[in-house]
This record gives structure tokens, sequence and C-alpha cells, in this order.
């Protein structure tokens, strides 16, 4: 039987793309550093102009200057050597939950391939131990605490950098180590860092950016889970297929909107004959769901492009411009980008999270299901007046709901001047990225008890005398999740099977779309 290798992910001049990120994160990729001489020599370069301008007495921020304000305070060449290590250390304060290994993959990815483009000043031995930690999964402990998003993630970043060094604690083969120990139990030397090293590895984007890949592709998997869940909730809840024909959607042709109702459509097998209609028009949650869903789906190009971008570029301070000779002081470290992102991000997840519950409270409600019982019991006449079915999993949904919505409140309009007044705007988007997986979060929770909740009213639909048999697409899905998910006659604690559910969500374990 033959395997196949995963592709490695390389790093070097070649852009990346967020699904590498992700896929190293998740560690289903290799990694590996491009090797070849004319690239090896793009880095060098950096390292030599900056030596040689030291040797020249130049003046260069951070190097030969304290640090931020402090760049009026110049540091005689003898303190030179040791200002890298003071850098890591004084940030040495982050605070709050550690970044998950997935996400401190991530953070290490984009940091790696943002050095890789050959104008941070840095060796290629600090590029290569970088990529080492990678490929033996030796991850910084990392709090999530601490960034305001410029100068870039310093805080976050300065345990990369000391970890690099051998001090502070790593995550490796399951345990807490120092990174001194692992290490030693490596056969490495610590890095010592040169001048402009420290500084080229915590004064930029990198933790903000690999969070924004895990949630962009977080988001695009709901995006399509949302629309499969809203095609299975038509069938429960008898709604009107036509509402996302074709030639309606043709009216008004956003690419994204039309998509979602193009997976209605096959979902709902839209061209066979529809059965007779309670309603005429069914209610929004429906009715609307891909004019919802398609704002999501519509901007993910555009999230896209501000992350890969970002992900792909130079994003400390000062660039090092070796074949000119410059060292071009600026301010590449602003995360706005990534702000925007993902505090758009936040607010359509929320949206997707408003859908999924409006649509569950109408399951739920005999009112409004068109004669589903009520709760979506499926207990007998006997013991349905002791039985309460999907009561309660429907007021979690609006206690996700609710503070996914809260949540939607963007990060980066509460930039504070900080720093003694030299970071006076900073974009706070570190802060936005965490809101945005916490959204998305949320989300996945709305989108797994409402998921749970529409295989529960199918199956009772499919148990009236006059019963249609399903669309091929939600026939297998109803398959699928019968494997896992026997409906529920008489009650039952319901976690357990939210949180297989959530795993499920969260490594794509349904193929929903091509």
């Amino acid at each position: 039987m033959t395997t196949h290798q995963p592709e490695a992910v390389v790093f070097g001049e070649r852009p990346l793309s967020i699904e590498q990120v992700v896929s190293l994160a998740q560690q289903h990729s290799p990694t590996q550093l491009q090797s070849d001489s004319a690239f090896r020599q793009c880095i060098a370069k950096g390292a030599q102009f900056l030596d040689s301008l030291l040797d020249r007495e130049g003046v260069i921020y951070g190097v030969t200057t304290g640090y931020g304000d402090s760049c009026v305070v110049a540091v005689p060449l003898e303190h030179v050597e040791a200002l890298p290590r003071h850098l890591f250390t004084f940030h040495g304060c982050g605070l709050g939950k550690l970044l998950e290994p997935a996400a401190t993959r991530a953070v290490l990815a984009a940091r790696l391939q943002s050095l890789c483009q050959g104008v941070s000043g840095v060796r290629i031995e600090l590029l290569e131990r970088l990529q080492a930690f990678l490929a033996h999964d030796i991850l910084p402990l990392i709090p999530e605490e601490g960034s305001v998003g410029a100068s870039g993630d310093l805080t976050p970043l300065s345990y990369v950098a000391a970890t690099l060094a051998g001090e502070r604690e790593v995550l490796w083969r399951g345990e807490v180590r120092s990174a001194a120990e692992v290490h030693a139990e490596l056969d490495w030397q610590p890095l010592t860092l040169r001048p402009k090293e420290a500084l080229a590895l915590m004064n930029g984007t990198a933790v903000m950016t690999g969070l924004a890949c895990l949630a962009f592709s977080r988001a695009d998997y709901l995006l399509q889970l949302a629309t499969r869940i809203t095609a299975l909730n038509v069938v429960a809840l008898q709604g009107n297929p036509e509402h996302f024909d074709e030639r309606l959607f043709a009216a008004k042709p956003h690419p994204g909107q039309m998509q979602v109702a193009a997976w209605l459509r096959a979902d709902l097998a839209i061209d066979a004959p529809t059965a007779p209609l309670h309603r005429l028009q069914d209610r929004y949650s429906l009715r609307c769901a891909p004019h919802v869903l398609g704002v999501l789906a519509d901007s993910l190009s555009w999230l896209r492009q501000f992350i890969e971008i970002e992900l792909n570029s130079a994003n400390d301070n000062p660039i090092i411009d070796a074949e000119a000779e410059r060292v071009l002081h600026g301010g590449h470290f602003y995360g706005g980008h990534i702000a925007f992102a993902m505090d758009s991000l936040k607010n359509l997840v929320a949206n997707v999270a408003d859908l999924l519950d409006r649509q569950l409270a109408l399951l739920v409600d005999s009112r409004y299901n068109h004669g589903l019982p009520s709760n979506l019991s499926g207990a007998p006449a006997a013991t349905a007046m002791i039985n309460h079915g999907f009561k309660a999993v429907q007021i979690g949904t609006s206690a996700w709901t609710a503070e996914a919505l809260k949540n939607s409140l963007p990060a980066s309009v509460f930039s504070r001047s900080t720093e003694c007044h030299n970071q006076d705007k900073v974009s706070m988007g570190t802060i936005a990225a965490r809101d945005a997986l916490r959204s998305l979060e949320l989300c996945e929770q709305v989108a797994a008890a409402t998921l749970l909740a529409a295989n529960q009213g199918v199956w009772l639909r499919g148990h009236e005398a006059e019963a249609r048999p399903l669309p091929a697409p939600l026939a297998s899905m109803r398959a699928q999740l019968a494997e896992d998910f026997p409906p529920v006659i008489e009650d039952r604690a319901l976690e357990a099977e939210l949180r297989l559910c959530l795993t499920h969500i969260r490594s794509r374990h349904w193929r929903l779309y091509a």
C-alpha cells in the first residue's frame, strides 16, 4: 500500500497561504526552510550590513539606541551586545491564559515567514532555529494578554525570543520544560541574540496574524456548516425552498449570497416538485439566510487578502535594505489591517450565531414549527408531559448568542496612548484576534446546538404520514449524524453530545461543499 507524505510547508521567498499555516498548526504538514545559496546569501547580507554599520559607529534604532521613547538614549558600543537580552527580559510580563499549542505553532510560523523576507537584519542561524522549534514541536509558553498591537506583539513575542536564547519555559513532548533543559537534551546551544535580532523577533505582528489564520479557517467552515444547518431546518420547518431560486438571486448578484443560495438549492433539490406550503413566505431566519451568510462569504476574499499580505510581509522596525545600505525607520509593526479584519469577522460571526439562534427558536416553539412537538421532544404521549427535549439547549444557545453579539464591539477603536506617548496610536489587533476566536467558539457552540436540534426536527418530520424522502445531500448528512447522535426520546443530558459535535465541527468532520 502506497502512503503519501504530506507536502512540506517551505519558509522562504515564496508566499505562504492561510491554509499552509493552519495545516502546520494542526500538525498535518512538516516544515522546511528554503535552503538554496541565493536565499541564504540574501539573509546573510542584512546581518553583515548591520555589522559593518556598527563598525562605522552608525546610529540604528534598537541597536545603538534604547527602545521606544528611549530612542534618544545612545547605547555605547560596549553595551550593544547586551541590549537584545534586556529587551526580551523586561518584556517578560505577559498575563492571561497561555496560547494553545496550535496557536503557538501559527505564531512561530508567522514570525518565521516574516523574517524570511530578508530585510530584518537577522542571521540564517536564527531562521534555522525557529524552523527547528517547529520541526521538533518545541512551543514557547506564551501568555495571550499584554499586546496593544503596535509596536507589534512585543510582550507575547518576548517569550519566543527568550526561549530561543534558552530562557523561560516551553511545552515539549507533552511536558512543560525549561528551554535550557530542552536545548541541552537536543545538544543545541541556545542562541545569543545579535544586535537587532531580539527586536526583529518581537517587533512584529506574528501573534495577531497567526491567530487570524486560525480564525479565518474556522469562519470558512462555519459558513458552510451554517448553510447545511439552514437546509435541514427548511425541511424540519416545512419551509419554502423557492426562496433560493436561481432567477431570484440573479436580480441581486452578490457573489457570496449567490453561492449560499446555490448550496441551498443543491441541498434541497429545488428543481423537484414543491410540497404544499403553510406560508407563502418563511420567516426571515430561513428566507434571508443567503443574505446573512452571503456577507460572510463575500468578506472571506478581502479577509484573506489582508491576512496573507501581513503574513508574507516584513513587519518589524527598522527595515534593513542591505543592497542600498540603508536603514529604513518606519511603522510596519502597526497591525491595523489585522485589527480591522478581525473586528469585522467578529461582526460577521455574531450575525451567523444570531441567524442560527433564531432558527432554533422557531424549531422548539410549537406555535411556529408547523406541527412538530413542543421543544422537539420525541417522547410518546404517555410521558410527553414530563419531557422537555431541547428546551434548555435553546436557553443555552440564547446565552452563547448574546455573548457573541456583545463581543462584536470593535477592539481597534479603543486605541490608547502608551509608552511615554511614543506609542500614541496603536492597533489593538491582537485583542481583536483573540476576540474573534472567542466569537467563533461561541458561534460554533450555537451551530452544534442548532445542528442537533435540526437533526431531531428532520427525524420527527420523517415519522409523519406524508413524509417525503430527503434529497441526497441531506440524507447523507442525516446518516452521518445518526452514527453519533441518536434521537432524543426521553430527556437526557446533552452536554457530551454537544461537546462531541463541537469536536467534529473544529476538525471539519463533515465534508459539506466542494
